[in-house]
């Protein structure tokens, strides 16, 4: 086990991580791209983390990042988005179809295609969850070090891609209630303390990404219940936005090229299946709800929660939609990955 880092390598690490970021977003930024500060400092991120520099995130401000992602989808939501839940049931069940193609066809191309094993194939199929399916990995199923690769390509890959898709395809916008004015900083900072607390139940009771999802139900629920009004101040969305950046690039941190380009080609193989397989379901069920296709597919995506939450801020879509439908993929998976792993267990078994 190597040494744990002094603070003030830790210091120093972050801050070129977090200027990287700033330095890929403002890039992203001058080109007009969507959800610019998001997009280009992921990129530039995993760039500089395959390029051998040392990037990082420390424990706390990734708690925080998760914090005030799930904070501003709260902030994010309008009222009269309630009034749409009565579609839900049918994109929930398409999530449901959807997550069993993904994970039964991107394990099978993974398996056929590029020579994995069965461990290795299927925990690099899951659309999330990472934590627990690393969990699992680290007990003894599969390539470790080939499975974080897959699933980090699959989440950088979807974070680049949704706003670049936004450029060129008919996504569309929910049309809510005209967006309030930002918060106050009083209201700001007392919303921000009860995320920080929930959130920190819901990880001391084990919940997955307990303080992304603690602080997104604290902030939606106040917002239903009228608690508060107002939006995330702009200069504090940009903030996070370039936080998430850093923390999606960061991931890429100790992979060598070596072992990227060994995982590389399955990788993007597999998001291509998996991002085809959420496109074909999401035109199945557009004509069956009155919601924007980019919005539907952003629910129904394989992403990240805190990625897809915040392309959802960015991109004008209906943060509650998106955070109840991430928020069941992941409750799916809890069921999923582990009946998929002793299936695997016993067809591996002499």
């Amino acid at each position: 086990m190597s040494p744990p880092l002094s603070a003030g390598t830790v210091t120093q690490r972050t801050l070129i991580t977090l200027l990287i970021s700033v330095a890929g977003g403002g890039v992203a930024a001058l080109l007009n791209l969507p959800a610019a500060w998001l997009m280009g400092g992921a990129l530039a991120v995993a760039i500089a983390a395959l390029a051998g520099v040392k990037v990082m995130l420390p424990n706390w401000l990734r708690d925080l990042t998760f914090v005030l992602t799930g904070l501003s989808m709260g902030a994010a939501v309008a009222r009269d988005s309630l009034a749409l839940m009565v579609q839900w049931p049918v994109t929930l069940a398409a999530m449901a179809v959807e997550l069993v193609l993904i994970i039964s066809l991107t394990g099978l191309l993974l398996r056929k295609m590029f020579g994995l094993d069965r461990g290795t194939a299927y925990l690099s199929s899951f659309p999330g969850h990472l934590s627990f399916v690393m969990s699992i990995a680290a007990a003894g199923m599969g390539d470790s070090r080939q499975i974080i690769i897959i699933q980090v390509i699959r989440i950088l890959i979807l974070t680049i891609c949704v706003p670049i898709g936004a450029m060129f395809l008919p996504l569309g916008q929910y049309e809510g209630a005209p967006a309030a004015p930002p918060m106050d900083l009083v209201t700001l900072a007392v919303v921000a303390v009860a995320c920080c607390v929930v959130g920190f139940i819901f990880t001391r009771l084990k919940i997955p990404a307990g303080y992304a999802l603690g602080a997104m139900a604290t902030s939606i629920s106040a917002k239903f219940a009228g608690l508060f009004e107002g939006t995330m101040p702009p200069v504090l969305l940009t903030g996070i936005f370039i936080l998430i950046g850093a923390l999606i690039g960061s991931r890429f941190n100790g992979i060598t090229r070596d072992e990227f380009k060994k995982a590389a080609l399955g990788g993007l193989a597999g998001t291509a299946l998996t991002v085809a397989i959420c496109t074909v379901v999401t035109f199945a069920v557009a004509p069956f709800v009155d919601m924007p296709f980019g919005q539907i597919w952003l629910g129904l995506s394989p992403g990240a929660l805190e990625g897809m939450g915040a392309l959802g801020i960015a991109l004008g879509f209906d943060t509650a939609f998106i955070a109840a439908h991430h928020v069941t993929r992941l409750l799916f998976l809890t069921f999923a990955i582990p009946v998929v792993a002793m299936v695997v267990r016993e067809k591996e078994l002499p």
